[in-house]
Order: structure tokens, then C-alpha cells, then sequence
């Protein structure tokens, strides 16, 4: 094949095309657009919704940010991996949820809808946010097929606030999946918290602060994550603002004193030998980023959940 629009013009599943990552259509990592998903291992999705924010907007552009960042990153073996995680797995893009944003109120269902569809026709998904309401959504989805499952969970917030009348809030949605079974607290753990609020639930879950995280190994912290959920199916969720504001600016509720990036991909590598059902990014807003630092980190933490189900199907360097 020809270089160039590999989105649209690639023929196999596996593999990485090079072309030039200032040019052509954006998929994520120059994966085939499709909604075919026979043979697909992985299928990445957005949903651009950013209706649930507390404080500033903009994460509804995060999946096309993101998409962008990954195109320099499209040139094989992944560092420190040595290994192309798309020789293993079969990865398409699926595209971003359609949805009408006038009708909040449906938006729930309608992505319950979109990620079920998605895993009965055999694959997990990457999702990128939108805001982090997203994802009690998504869970429910899992939830349906999995049952209760272990929730491993990096922010500066908790996202266990009070939930009163089944809110569409991104403080609130733990709480609500707590309450409808979907996460099972005691498989539940937090990584990089550095914020409280008054009436916060979340009993039983394990809340790895951000102070605990600065003063620990890399490896201790995974193997803490590894004990908590790792015995059964397991979500991975990463929003974006769990990295400090000098790593990630772009995001609606930046909290200082965060993890840097290599702290997180540093812990995400040391837990080889999970594979999540399922994964998703969220909170990266784009009119708050300087030269795409937060989408990029966004892009590089989504390539190292992939080497981790590739590692999980047996790729080796």
C-alpha cells in the first residue's frame, strides 16, 4: 500500500503504517477506522462529553486531541517494551459515540449502549474521555458481563461524593456505581489522590495518596494495585488530572502536587501480567493544553495500557 490516510486505506489489523504524523487522517496510532469487529482485539472509542464538569469545560475535544498527539508516536517497537503491541493485538478505531447533546438525560444509556455493543462483538475498549462521569457508564456495560468488578483508579480526586437522585456529575459517579454494584469496593483501589470533601463515601475502597505515591517505588505501588484487583476482572481507569499541572495543564480540575508522567507509565509497566477488561483515558481538555503536553501524555499512557494486554497475550520483546 501506499503511504498516507492509512486510516482509511490500511487492509490488515495488526501491525503499525508509517507515515508522515503531521499529514493524513487521525485515527488513533493510524489504526483502521471501522465498525467491522470480527477478528478485533481492541476497539478504541470516544465519547466526547464533558457536560458533567465542576469547574472548566473543554474535554468533549479530548478524544480528537488525544487521536492527534498519537501520530508521532506511530513508529513500532514502544520504548521501554521493545516490542510493537500491534503485531499482537488487533487494535481498530471505532470511532466517538454520536449522541444528542441536547438531551442529557439519555447520554447515560446511550453510552451504556455504544461500549456493550462494542464487547458483544468480542472486543474490550479504549475509551477516551469527555469528563470522568464517562466512565460509571461504560462500567455498567462491564458489569453486565463480568459482574462486580475491581476497580483500579488514578485522579487527585476521589469522584465519591455524595450521589443524590442519580446526578450526571464527574464527583459523583463512583458513588453511583458503588451503589448499583458495578465496582466491588473491596477490589477497589486509588492512586494519586490529593483532595477531600466533606460527605464522601467510598467505604471500603483503598485510597493510595498522592504523598504515598512521591515517597514509594514505582513497583511498590503496582504491587499494592496488583493485590487489590488483581485476583479476577479488573477496569483501568486514568484521568488525566492525577498528573501534576506542570505535566498535564489541560484539564478541567488541576490539582497540584500530582504524579508526573514517568511515575505513571512507571507504575502502569510494573503491572505486567493484568489485562483489563476494559480501559479508558478522561479529562484531557484541550483549550487548557500548552503544545499538546496533556494530550501527548494522554496518547503515551493509552499505548502503555495496550503493551500491557499485548504483554497479557505473550508479546515479548
Amino acid at each position: 500500500m501506499s503511504r498516507g490516510d492509512a486510516a482509511f486505506r490500511r487492509k490488515d489489523l495488526k501491525g503499525t503504517v508509517h507515515e508522515n504524523s503531521f499529514s493524513g487522517a487521525q485515527s488513533f496510532m493510524r489504526r483502521k477506522y471501522t465498525r467491522e469487529l470480527e477478528g478485533v482485539d481492541v476497539a478504541v472509542t470516544g465519547i466526547p462529553f464533558d457536560q458533567a464538569v465542576s469547574n472548566r469545560p473543554g474535554a468533549r475535544f479530548g478524544p480528537e486531541a488525544v487521536r492527534r498527539a498519537s501520530a508521532q508516536h506511530t513508529w513500532g517497537p514502544m520504548w521501554p517494551w521493545r516490542f510493537d503491541p500491534f503485531d499482537t493485538l488487533a487494535v481498530i478505531d471505532y470511532g466517538d459515540l454520536d449522541f444528542d447533546y441536547g438531551r442529557i438525560d439519555t447520554v447515560p444509556e446511550a453510552i451504556t449502549g455504544h461500549i456493550a455493543t462494542i464487547i458483544d462483538g468480542g472486543a474490550s475498549t479504549l475509551t477516551f474521555g469527555g469528563d470522568h462521569f464517562i466512565t460509571c457508564p461504560v462500567l455498567e456495560a462491564y458489569h453486565r458481563i463480568h459482574g462486580p468488578l475491581g476497580l483500579v483508579h488514578f485522579d487527585a480526586h476521589r469522584d465519591f461524593e455524595e450521589d443524590v437522585n442519580g446526578r450526571i456529575d464527574h464527583g459523583t459517579m463512583f458513588t453511583r456505581a458503588m451503589n448499583d454494584g458495578f465496582i466491588d469496593p473491596a477490589r477497589t483501589i486509588q492512586i494519586g489522590i490529593r483532595t477531600y470533601f466533606d460527605g464522601e463515601r467510598g467505604e471500603g475502597v483503598q485510597v493510595v495518596g498522592a504523598d504515598r505515591v512521591h515517597a514509594e517505588t514505582p513497583a511498590a505501588i503496582a504491587k499494592l494495585i496488583m493485590e487489590r484487583a488483581g485476583n479476577g476482572p479488573a477496569y483501568l481507569t486514568f484521568d488525566i488530572d492525577c498528573l501534576d499541572p506542570a505535566f498535564a495543564p489541560g484539564t478541567g480540575t488541576p490539582v497540584p502536587g500530582g504524579l508526573s508522567t514517568y511515575q505513571a507509565l512507571a507504575i502502569l509497566r510494573e503491572l505486567k501480567g493484568m489485562e483489563f477488561a476494559g480501559m479508558d483515558i478522561t479529562e484531557v481538555s484541550p483549550p487548557y493544553d500548552h503544545s499538546e503536553i496533556t494530550a501527548n501524555a494522554a496518547a503515551l499512557l493509552a499505548i502503555e495500557m495496550l503493551c500491557l494486554k499485548a504483554w497479557a497475550r505473550g508479546a515479548r520483546p
